[in-house]
């Protein structure tokens, strides 16, 4: 016969030493799953759909060979769909068409700079008119990126120390 199964409690005096409970909501933001469906349907949507200015620069991109560095387009980084984004170098190029809100886009980024997120902003016009001359300062941004990503590497390494690396263990033939 099988045991029969009971709920276990925990002692409430492990409740402080406890790990805290990941919120299940939006995949960690905070954000109803309903709500994420929904921005990544239009992220979807904004893929299939990209203006012209989306078009020129993500054929621009798609030339370029950044490495671990490449950018997504229509990605959704909280509940923000961005024009491209490098997760690896924290940085997100926005498009700005004609008639859109710079309100909204201002505090968009404002949050996104609270997470690790820059946000760097090109006017769609620029980017029609010639892509060579939009692509300098995205790669002076993304140069900039890394150099403070560097630095911030750098000093954590000579805060902490660098982690020792595991070395093999010797062979038999080895000891002696």
């Amino acid at each position: 016969m099988t045991e029969r199964k009971t709920l276990q409690l925990r002692d409430p005096s492990e409740g402080a030493d406890a790990a805290p409970v990941l919120k299940r909501k939006g995949r960690g933001w905070e954000i109803s799953e309903k709500r994420l469906d929904a921005i990544h349907e239009r992220a979807r949507y904004l893929r299939r759909h990209s203006t012209e200015a989306h078009k020129a620069l993500a054929a621009r991109f798609a030339k370029e060979d950044f490495g671990k560095y490449k950018f997504t387009r229509h990605t959704v980084v909280g509940s923000a769909i961005l024009d491209f984004v490098s997760h690896p170098l924290g940085l997100a190029i926005a498009i700005d068409e004609e008639g859109q809100d710079d309100r909204v886009a201002k505090r968009r980024d404002k949050s996104l700079a609270s997470v690790g997120v820059e946000v760097f902003r090109i006017p769609a016009a620029t980017i029609l008119d010639d892509v060579e001359a939009a692509m300098q300062p995205i790669f002076a941004a993304m140069n900039a990126r890394y150099r403070d990503k560097e630095t911030a590497r750098r000093a954590h390494q000579s805060k902490y120390g660098s982690t020792p690396r595991r070395t093999r263990p010797a062979r038999r033939d080895d000891r002696k």
